[in-house]
This record gives C-alpha cells, sequence and structure tokens, in this order.
C-alpha cells in the first residue's frame, strides 16, 4: 500500500467519443485511442501518464451519454465491442499504461433489462431492485426530492400505480442497493472487468447509492446564492439522498471484492467538506475506496485565484486525511468548463492555468489530468442546433468542455463531420509538441520531473510561511529527496526569499522556462516554479 501505481502515477480522463474516431461516424472509439496511445506514454515524445480513466464505454441508448447504462457487461458499437476492448487493454499495458473504467452503480438506463421486468408488475422478483414507493394520498410523488439536474426525483408509472426514483433523468431509475441481490449483481459486474484486465473504477456519484430508508423530504438550502450558481438541485440540502451514514459499508464490500485482484484501484465521485470526503477512504483502517475524489480545483474560478485561497484548500484536506491515506487533485472533467474557461479565457486563463499545472503535478496525491488540458482547450461554444447534452434542458449544457480533441490545425479527430464542433484549432498536439514553451511542453516537463523525483512522487508536504501573500510555496520531502514549488498568482513581480536549509540545488520545470538557481527570486506575474533542494 505504500508505494502502489495509483499513487506514483499520473491519471488520464479520455471521454471517448471526443478522443479519436476511426470508422468516420464522427464518433470517437476504442480503436481511436488504441491509435493515440503513443502520445500518451511508451515513446520519448509521449505525455508520459500512467492510466487511463475511460468515460462509460457501455451498451446504452445515449440519454447521458453512456451513464445509462442498459448493459454493463459489453460495449456500445459506437465505440467497438469486447474484443476491441481487450486489444486495448493489452494495449495499454505494453506501454505501461493502466485502464480504469467508469463504473455506474446508482442507477441504470430505463432500457435495462432489470428495469424492464422490475416495471411489469409490483410482484415481480426485480421488482425490488429499484426504488419503488407509493403516491401520496393527494397523488403526489412520495416526497421532496429534487433530481440532480432538476425537477422531481420521481417518475409516475402508470402501469404498476407508483413511482419510481430517479436522481439524475427520468431515463435513469436508480438502484436499490439495500437489496442484497442488486449487489452482488454489481460487485458480478466489478468482477466481469476485472477478470478481463481492468485495473481499477471510477465509481460515479458514489455517494447516492444508499439513502434513507424512510425517504423523509430533504430541508431547504438556506444559502440562495448557491441555486444561482448549481441550479434547481441545489435549494435542497441532501441529507436524506446523498451521503448517508452507512453508505461506508458498501463502499467497504466494494474494496473486499476489488481487493482480491491484486493492485487494483478505486476512486469515488463523492461530494462535500474534506472530511465527508476522507469518510469514504473507511476512516483509520483505509479499508473504503482508495480514493474520494478532492474536488475544489475542479471548481475553482477566477473568483477564487489566490495564494491564500489555494494553500487553504491543500492544507484542509491534508488535515482531514488519517496517515494511511493517499491524497489526489483534479482540475477538470467532463461535468464542468475547462480549466482556462474557468480561470478567466484567453491570455490570462492560459498564464493561470500554466501555474495550476506546476501545483497538479508537484503536490502530494494523485493528479488527474482531463484529456487537452495538457494542450490548454477551452470551452466550445455549441451553437443550439449543435447541441447535445440533455443537462442543457435543466440548466447548464456539459457539451462545451467535451468538443474533440485537437490533434491538428485541421482537426485530425474524423474524416467526417464531429459530433461535437472543433474548439480553436490553433491550439493542437501537433504545434505544440514541437515548440517547448507550449502548455503541452510544460506538461511533459512536469509529468517526467514528477516519474524522477522520489520527493515528488511520495514525499510529504510542507507549506512555507513568510512568503508574500500573493505567492503559495511548499516542499515535498521523502528522505533525503527534497523539493520546492513557488507559485506567484499576483499579475505582478513578487520577490521570495527561501528559509534557510532551503537551497535551491536543481531548476526542474517552471511555466516561464528556466530560471537561475538563487535562494532570493523575482518571479514574474503568474509564474510557477519548481527546485530540487541540496
Amino acid at each position: 500500500m505504500t508505494d502502489l501505481w495509483w499513487k506514483r502515477g499520473v491519471i488520464y480522463q479520455i471521454y471517448p467519443r471526443s478522443f479519436q474516431d476511426t470508422n468516420g461516424d464522427g464518433i470517437g472509439d476504442l480503436q481511436g485511442i488504441i491509435d493515440r496511445l503513443d502520445y500518451l506514454n511508451g515513446t520519448d515524445r509521449s505525455l508520459g501518464i500512467d492510466a487511463i480513466w475511460l468515460s462509460p464505454t457501455y451498451p446504452s441508448p445515449m440519454a447521458d451519454f453512456g451513464y445509462d447504462v442498459s448493459d454493463y457487461c459489453d460495449v456500445h458499437p459506437d465505440f467497438g465491442d469486447l474484443e476491441t476492448m481487450d486489444r486495448l487493454i493489452a494495449a495499454a499495458h505494453q506501454r505501461g499504461i493502466r485502464i480504469i473504467l467508469d463504473f455506474v452503480p446508482n442507477h441504470t438506463s430505463s432500457q435495462h433489462p432489470w428495469f424492464l421486468e422490475s416495471r411489469t408488475s409490483t410482484d415481480n422478483p426485480r421488482r425490488d431492485w429499484y426504488v419503488w414507493r407509493d403516491a401520496k394520498p393527494d397523488g403526489s410523488p412520495p416526497n421532496n426530492w429534487i433530481g440532480a439536474f432538476g425537477g422531481p426525483a420521481w417518475e409516475w408509472d402508470q402501469r404498476t400505480q407508483q413511482y419510481y426514483l430517479h436522481e439524475f433523468l427520468i431515463e435513469q431509475p436508480d438502484l436499490n442497493w439495500r437489496n442484497p441481490e442488486v449487489e452482488e449483481a454489481m460487485h458480478d459486474v466489478l468482477r466481469f472487468w476485472l477478470e478481463r484486465g481492468v485495473d481499477g473504477f471510477r465509481i460515479d456519484v458514489m455517494d447516492r447509492i444508499v439513502k434513507d430508508p424512510l425517504i423523509r423530504d430533504n430541508p431547504p438550502e438556506p444559502n440562495r446564492e448557491l441555486a444561482r450558481r448549481f441550479g434547481q438541485t441545489a435549494l435542497q440540502r441532501h441529507v436524506y439522498d446523498q451521503n448517508w451514514p452507512d453508505i461506508i459499508e458498501y463502499t467497504r464490500r466494494i474494496r473486499k471484492t476489488v481487493d482480491a485482484y491484486p493492485e487494483r484501484y478505486t476512486v469515488g465521485e463523492v461530494f462535500g467538506t474534506a472530511e465527508n470526503i476522507v469518510r469514504y477512504y473507511g476512516g483509520a483502517a483505509c479499508d473504503g475506496l482508495h480514493q474520494g475524489f478532492n474536488f475544489p480545483l475542479v471548481r475553482m474560478s477566477e473568483r477564487q485565484w489566490s495564494a491564500a485561497w489555494m494553500r487553504r484548500q491543500v492544507e484542509t484536506f491534508e488535515r482531514a486525511l488519517p496517515p494511511c491515506a493517499w491524497p489526489n487533485w483534479v482540475t477538470g472533467n467532463h461535468d464542468v468548463d475547462r480549466l482556462i474557461t474557468r480561470l478567466g479565457g484567453g491570455v490570462a486563463g492560459a498564464a493561470r492555468a500554466r501555474v495550476l499545472a506546476v501545483l497538479l503535478l508537484s503536490l502530494r496525491g494523485t493528479p488527474f489530468i482531463y484529456y487537452g488540458e495538457e494542450i490548454g482547450m477551452e470551452n466550445v461554444d455549441v451553437p443550439p442546433d449543435r447541441q447535445q447534452d440533455p443537462a442543457r434542458i435543466y440548466g447548464r449544457g456539459r457539451d462545451g468542455e467535451r468538443s474533440p480533441m485537437q490533434w491538428t490545425a485541421e482537426g485530425d479527430f474524423s474524416a467526417a463531420e464531429p459530433w461535437l464542433p472543433d474548439g480553436d484549432l490553433r491550439r493542437n498536439v501537433q504545434d505544440q509538441i514541437e515548440d517547448r514553451t507550449s502548455m503541452l511542453s510544460l506538461y511533459r516537463t512536469l509529468i517526467a520531473a514528477r516519474r524522477s523525483s522520489a520527493a515528488l512522487t511520495m514525499g510529504t508536504y510542507a507549506g512555507l510561511d513568510a512568503t508574500p501573500d500573493d505567492v503559495f510555496a511548499f516542499t515535498r520531502t521523502n528522505g533525503a529527496a527534497r523539493t520546492v514549488t513557488i507559485a506567484n498568482f499576483a499579475e505582478e513581480q513578487r520577490e521570495v526569499t527561501l528559509p534557510d536549509a532551503h537551497e535551491p540545488a536543481t531548476f526542474l520545470a517552471g511555466t516561464h522556462g528556466e530560471r537561475e538557481i538563487a535562494k532570493t527570486l523575482r518571479l514574474d506575474p503568474l509564474e510557477a516554479v519548481v527546485f530540487s533542494l541540496a
């Protein structure tokens, strides 16, 4: 447990529909990922990542682009088939790349055979595989729960005269994990993929798989600003349908199933305070999930941009973790605006994103990179007639952060019109791989520095005091190996003098290229550097 691949490694999220199309239908596929593996790892020009997390590739009606699963043990024809997945796993492993699948345990598609059986009658053997309840006397839903996309979380079934729970789309009915048969069936899904060589699972909305058995009403959220920022679902405090106390026992049983296979990994999508996220690790024994996603940087915007805010997020999470736990850091994913867009866009947003890249890859913990962040992709303004995401009906659509990977100035994602429009193709892999000052070169340098440094991979964290207010600095220490990271969040120069016993020895990486070796540095605006220490 002290030195496993998921602690040392860098994980790269791929949205398969948008990475590489090989059959000319405008949709990315698994063969496209195979064809691009050398970009990710395996050559001296590779990015250098250690694992790929794939957003869902299961058969699905695509009401929520794969998060509505109709068969957990197969591959959607848009992406290939099981044989293609097997070839991807083998080809990735040959290059030292692990494969992490997206596991969607909270709900299925309404077209899944389990749900089709469940809704045939109230006495069907699979009726209790989902959450069904009678209406209130006035015919209204069983409680006031709001779905994650807005609107009631209950849908009336005319045939059987009951409501079923769906915390997301109507087409995504919630499974009843309190039924042991459901839990065992879902563990069988895990075993199916583990037997095929998958190295781990990112677990979708892990914090919702069990709810209050009494299905009590959620109380209102007094902070109305949250509703303005996050939509109708933020009108409530989700105390009865999220983070229910006994959910941790379910994570422990998932962990036990996964641990039957050597060096496998689980990370759960969970929300809330640092203390709540850490609960999913399983407490002092760390016998729950290997990690719960730590999301402050995913929500970070230009408004939060400050050294003090950043240090507070890091040290709050560090304090919450038990000694056996390992942190993680995430700056983007398929559900939020792209990093540069959130940080103000354009030149300023790109400069801030470079600073965040240095922090992401030098902080203690597992870093996650969302595809395209390494070349500075921004949100795409998708015209109404090209929009795809069903969430746009209920609030903010997510198409803008799911646009095709930008391989060249011509795109080179597909020979056909892509399923979503391209972004600014002036930011592309081909041009940046030759440019030593590019975002891609910065990521490659940072990942290589991390891989070669015992301090950056497994070292402890300690914040440095007595720096200017606009500067966040910290050390990493692993035995005799030590590094220091210094990040200037200001748009003016800042002078930093390192404390005694912090003598820079080697420049490792930085946003502005190589810097002099000195204890007193004059950092340029929005500059970040990493040095080894003597």
